[in-house]
């Protein structure tokens, strides 16, 4: 395990227009992976439009790791469906981090920078890198791949320091 850059906390929000993969409906979930952890959310049942709310945390280390994300329907009698995955590449995250150090941002609210939707993320639309009263944050809309249609909102929010004062 590489150097540990600080504590991330991913706000599981919302999902729109997720896959129907029940008869009229799904029971979603989310898994979120990065490197060799893993978390899930709760199951909300009969819903296509979830609101989870739910925060995992997870450490953050180097060398820097992709943020993957399924989306899941909970089944009782079979194994689970699958209604999409998507990733997130958090390389921009600890630089607009790393660049907070460097500015000595500490208060008040600042855009860092700005992450466009591309080959390295699954964003829906562009989505800004804030620093609120020292927190590194950016809230993002993803995509799902692999199915029909489908959103997952997510709140990610950089916890520690990036880089060692000296």
């Amino acid at each position: 395990m590489g150097e540990q850059l600080g504590q991330l906390k991913i706000i599981v929000v919302q999902g729109k227009r997720l896959v129907i993969r029940d008869f009229k409906s799904s029971d979603p979930y989310v898994v979120l992976k990065l490197g060799n952890q893993t978390a899930k959310t709760k199951v909300i049942n009969s819903c296509l439009n979830p609101v989870w709310n739910e925060e995992l945390n997870f450490t953050l280390t180097e060398p820097l790791g992709v943020l993957n994300l399924e989306v899941f329907d909970k089944d009782l009698l079979k194994s689970d469906d699958k209604m999409g995955n998507a990733f997130l590449n958090l390389q921009p995250l600890v630089s607009a981090a790393r660049l907070r150090d460097i500015l000595g941002v500490s208060s008040g609210e600042t855009t860092l920078r700005k992450v466009i939707p591309d080959n390295e993320n699954c964003l829906v639309r562009e989505s800004s890198i804030n620093c609120v009263n020292g927190e590194v944050a950016q809230n993002v809309w993803l995509r799902l791949r692999g199915v029909e249609s489908g959103e997952v909102e997510l709140t990610i929010k950089l916890v520690k320091n990036v880089t060692t004062k000296t």
